[in-house]
């Protein structure tokens, strides 16, 4: 468990590093009594474990908890009006987006575990995670328009997600959405009681863990790649990647397997 990150005077961490031995790491965000909302010092906290998940081959899957009652209710509004100056401003937007962005292009798949309500920047990384599972009694918005505010860059991540016409209506009325409706229209993948919420995640973490690093890797990098081509340049950028993912001793291995009738064992390589 990795408490390397900024506390405050309690000597809580701001986000919880919990490592599994099948290569699972759960962040879990830990103000829960501020419904885990995305500070200054909450975001740095989570860039680091990030940004040392990132280049640590022994990870496969990232779980993205919370502790509380929420799961996140996006920005700090106290420290946004406790700091008028439009730099400060502009420079946690920045790090917000940075965070968002660590999160899709890391090569490990990140996986939100929403237990609670998930507002504003908080359904922003809900929709910017790899995969989401979330309680039966989770509810999502993005609620900024509610104080005057266009949540503008959590509608990068969120109109990703859903239909156009269902993204625009979540940012532009504020209201919230339940765990049915977010299933539905693509914000999460999963569904389940609070009771059956671990074995949902653990199933999910136990399909993607079964396949080939290579190919989970390889996978992850380009969809999100392909994702802003047109249609032309990325059937030809993904015929590359697929020639070059066929070179790969796991895949001669996995496909020796299937020959086989036999469960395949990957290298990584």
């Amino acid at each position: 468990m990795s408490n390397a990150n900024p506390t405050t005077d309690t000597n809580e961490p701001f986000v919880i590093r919990e490592n599994a031995a099948n290569g699972v790491v759960t962040l879990t965000l830990n103000r829960p009594k501020q419904f885990n909302a995305l500070s200054v010092d909450m975001l740095s906290a989570i860039q680091k474990e990030l940004d040392d998940i990132t280049h640590d081959s022994s990870v496969r899957v990232v779980v993205m908890a919370a502790s509380g009652k929420a799961f996140c209710a996006g920005h700090n509004l106290k420290e946004m009006r406790a700091n008028t100056d439009e730099a400060f401003h502009q420079s946690l937007f920045e790090q917000c987006s940075q965070m968002m962005l660590s999160i899709n292009r890391m090569p490990q798949i990140v996986i939100a575990k929403v237990q609670g309500i998930a507002t504003a920047a908080g359904c922003q990384l809900v929709a910017a995670c790899d995969l989401a599972v979330a309680a039966d009694h989770a509810k999502f918005a993005t609620s900024g328009i509610n104080v005057g505010l266009f949540c503008s860059t959590p509608a990068v991540a969120v109109s990703r997600n859903l239909p156009r016409k269902k993204a625009f209506e979540m940012l532009i009325t504020g209201e919230f959405i339940d765990a049915d409706a977010a299933l539905q229209q693509g914000l999460i993948n999963r569904v389940a009681s609070s009771e059956q919420l671990d074995d949902t995640l653990q199933s999910l973490i136990d399909a993607i863990i079964a396949k080939s690093s290579v190919a989970t890797i390889t996978g992850k990098d380009m969809f999100y790649k392909q994702l802003d081509m047109d249609l032309a340049a990325a059937y030809d950028y993904a015929g590359k990647i697929m020639t070059c993912n066929m070179m790969a001793d796991d895949v001669g291995e996995g496909i020796d397997a299937f020959i086989e009738k036999r469960h395949a064992v990957w290298t990584g390589r």
